[in-house]
């Protein structure tokens, strides 16, 4: 059960730094470049704690919660003014 939960936090943070590098290289914004960094060594850190979470749960989890952390938001700019959720979701921005 454990090895699930990392595996969807995994994916999630793969997600998210796909969304800001497709952002980044729509309007060469700075921050998305930032946050798709980030999304990258948290993906890397949140990898080692699923592999960990095999060997040892609770070492793993809190592992792939480091790599959560290493993930959170920071400040950004606003690129979507009139997308719809689903457009935000994919990371379709107003600005080109």
């Amino acid at each position: 059960m454990y090895q699930y939960i990392a595996i969807a936090a995994y994916c999630v943070v793969l997600f998210l730094t796909l969304r800001d590098i497709r952002i980044f290289r729509r309007t060469r914004l700075a921050s998305y470049r930032k946050g798709a960094l980030k999304g990258l060594v948290a993906s890397t850190v949140i990898l080692a704690g699923i592999i960990l979470v095999g060997m040892n749960a609770e070492l793993g989890l809190v592992i792939v919660f480091i790599g959560l952390y290493i993930n959170r938001k920071g400040v950004r700019e606003n690129v979507f003014n009139d997308a719809t959720t689903q457009e935000r979701l994919l990371g379709k921005t107003d600005i080109e």
